[in-house]
């Protein structure tokens, strides 16, 4: 826009107007910028993830590869989500049974628990504390292994880096969140019982019964399976195309990792409401 001479308006408004319209201009192409960018990174992680599934016989040919990935993304992380998982469902007992007290529904704990793990918290909060441990160390032993160039090596001796580095850690990825979901509810359910029950005097057969009578398999446990496979697809696509294509030095692998756990969090989150909005709106 040319600004407007200073013989129609004073030079100071002129110079106003000047400035507002510099300003709109480099706030549009800021925006545009980092929307190409998100565009770019996307199409980036899209196709390698189709290159991921081309190149996954060899890791189902080769089992022992990917059980050996499941023992270092699932198990070692077994710890912090099962105590994790305690902590939650004793924060959600306590408040729970002070609020429900106010309107004599205590009663009713038991279910409002299992219901908010099952479908909501168990599946996210599992997914961000995996994305937090096991994700950022798949970013950075594929970082490390890109550094001291063990990938080019592979490419070398005709050996895919994709098959045989990738695969096996996205799979193991995929087979460990459902399960470390699973074992997060159950000690979270554990821990609203230790502190409804054991600590608060609740009836522990009216505790257990209303979760039994109003907790459905395939509405409530099993669409929240379906959450965390979801999320498990993608933390661990997130983390292994952070450690592919890091930038081979060790402040490009710290910047990687922690790329991962932001844009993790954030892709989980944005899924978690999406699925939600599918699987639990009443039509």
């Amino acid at each position: 826009m040319v600004p407007l001479p200073s013989a129609i308006l004073p030079k100071p408004l002129c110079n106003k107007i000047y400035w507002a319209d510099v300003m709109m201009i480099n706030f549009f192409q800021t925006l545009g910028r980092h929307t190409l960018n998100f565009i770019q990174a996307l199409g980036s992680v899209c196709l390698f993830f189709i290159q991921i599934l081309t190149h996954s016989g060899t890791a189902f040919l080769r089992p022992r590869l990917s059980i050996r990935q499941v023992y270092f993304a699932g198990v070692l992380s077994v710890l912090i989500i099962a105590v994790s998982g305690l902590f939650v469902g004793m924060v959600l007992g306590l408040q729970g049974y002070t609020q429900l007290a106010k309107f004599k529904s205590a009663d009713i704990l038991g279910y409002m628990v299992a219901a908010s793990l099952l479908r909501e918290l168990g599946p996210v909060l599992a997914a961000i504390l995996f994305a937090s441990s096991a994700g950022g160390a798949m970013t950075s032993e594929i970082g490390l292994m890109k550094t001291t160039e063990q990938l080019e090596a592979m490419n070398v001796m005709a050996v895919n880096p994709v098959s045989r580095v990738v695969a096996p850690r996205f799979w193991a990825g995929v087979i460990s969140m459902p399960l470390l979901a699973s074992i997060f509810n159950v000690t979270g359910i554990y821990g609203a019982y230790l502190i409804g029950v054991q600590w608060l005097g609740l009836d522990s057969g009216i505790f257990w019964s209303q979760m039994q009578n109003n907790i459905s398999f395939g509405y409530d446990v099993l669409n929240g399976l379906i959450k965390s496979a979801f999320f498990g697809v993608a933390v661990t696509l997130i983390a292994v195309h952070q450690g592919f294509h890091a930038i081979p030095t060790s402040e490009g692998i710290l910047r990687a990792s922690t790329r991962t756990v932001v844009s993790s969090a954030l892709t989980v989150l944005a899924i978690d409401f999406i699925l939600t909005a599918f699987m639990f709106t009443e039509s």
